[in-house]
């Protein structure tokens, strides 16, 4: 987690290249799969609940999971007054997405039922991979060419950077957190999705 740094009352400035969709990098995609047991949907799900991927520092375990691994390759300059200014802002992103996967043979009626819900379960789990996209972008519109006056250690950039990092990271957890309420919520997708599932479209009904 990014930590969050105030601001600094300095002029500091963004290139106007910083608007601009950088170019040379696109992010990675890496798809894990755990292993579930169960004839009946009824038992995928609970071996789901007993195989999968904790979260919430791990207190609960969920159906899916989406992670990423972000790193940088960024370089500094100074210029002949001794000013700072990031001259390289590259982000390699990787997107991890942890899925279930039955390991034994199911019958047509299950398997069809289960890919009904693995196809919701994947479509829900991108759109949080949107969000960490949408999280990228913007560090790397709001830090390239960023720059300050009377920096020779690069100090005061660093902080700034620092913080709009984290600002960034934070809305990106918002917009994680609020998306899974209404979707786990009553009457939202993935509750209706798990509820068809083990349930059969008669207890929505």
């Amino acid at each position: 987690m990014f930590r969050t740094v105030l601001a600094l009352a300095l002029a500091l400035t963004a290139s106007a290249a910083a608007a601009q969709e950088p170019g040379g990098w696109k992010p990675a995609e890496k798809i894990e799969r755990y292993a579930i047991t169960g004839q009946t949907e009824l038992d995928l799900y609970k071996s789901i609940g007993e195989k999968g991927p904790m979260v919430r520092g791990g207190t609960v375990r969920a159906i899916a999971y989406t992670d990423f691994k972000l790193t940088w390759n960024r370089a500094y300059e100074n210029d002949a007054a001794g000013g700072c200014r990031i001259a390289r802002n590259i982000p390699n992103v990787t997107i991890i997405y942890r899925f279930p996967k039955p390991s034994g043979k199911l019958s047509p009626s299950v398997k069809a039922n289960w890919e009904t819900f693995e196809a919701g379960i994947e479509t829900h789990e991108r759109q949080h991979g949107r969000f960490i996209m949408d999280m990228v972008w913007r560090m790397v519109a709001e830090t390239s060419g960023l720059s300050a006056a009377n920096d020779p250690s690069c100090r005061h950039v660093r902080a700034e950077l620092t913080r709009r990092l984290g600002a960034a990271f934070k809305e990106k957890s918002g917009k994680d957190a609020a998306f899974d309420k209404a979707e786990m919520g009553d009457g939202g997708t993935v509750r209706r999705l798990v509820m068809t599932f083990v349930y059969g479209d008669q207890i929505l009904r």
